[in-house]
């Protein structure tokens, strides 16, 4: 049986006993988790923490991961049952708040702006096919398209990054929107005045 090498699976090195991948994917990943809470809503230091809980639950089981696919399709799995967790949270803060409202208490200060379940579930859907599509790129394309696209940096901010010309990161982030279509709406065509 032919296993790929300890440094393409974060946490089977983790598992054991080498923590160098799991770190360098932790530093490689940690600003597109943090997109992806914010996009879902999430308050900038709640973003934090939840990036946080995502890195250490992945952490902790990393033993019983079976690394059947790709770790970022696995880990944004995780990332969502974070952001349902946090949401209950969230839920169950507000309802104590309205309780205590009404039985005369001190109104209790909500731990985040309200959230509603519905949009929340769509918004999950919508997001973890994004994410998980996004983990099917390669490396170079999802790196240009996260900086060039969900940080929104200027592309001559991008290519100085990854010390490469403003034509390559333009290049890559066009062909990963092609990818990331292709992969979310495999029936539509390709856009108006567009060529694939």
């Amino acid at each position: 049986m032919d296993f790929a090498p300890a440094t393409s699976d974060p946490l089977g090195a983790l598992a054991q006993g080498d923590r160098r991948p799991f770190e360098a994917f932790v530093l490689g990943q940690t600003p597109l988790f943090l997109a992806y809470f914010r996009r879902l809503g999430a308050r900038p230091e709640d973003a934090e923490d939840l990036t946080q809980e995502v890195m250490l639950r992945l952490y902790r089981h990393a033993e019983a991961y079976q690394g059947r696919g790709r770790l970022e399709a696995f880990a944004f799995r995780v990332a969502r049952n974070a952001w349902i967790d946090h949401c209950r949270r969230v839920a169950v803060s507000r309802t104590t708040a309205l309780s205590q409202q009404r039985e005369g208490a001190a109104p209790v200060e909500p731990e985040a702006r309200g959230v509603d379940p519905g949009e929340v579930a769509s918004l999950q859907e919508e997001e973890l096919a994004l994410f998980e599509a996004l983990a099917g790129l390669s490396d170079h394309h999802r790196e240009a398209f996260r900086l060039g696209v969900l940080e929104g940096q200027p592309y001559a901010q991008v290519a100085a990054q990854l010390g490469i010309p403003v034509g390559t990161v333009k290049s890559r982030v066009y062909h990963a929107v092609q990818k990331l279509r292709e992969r979310l709406n495999p029936g539509a065509g390709p856009p108006l005045g567009g060529t694939t």
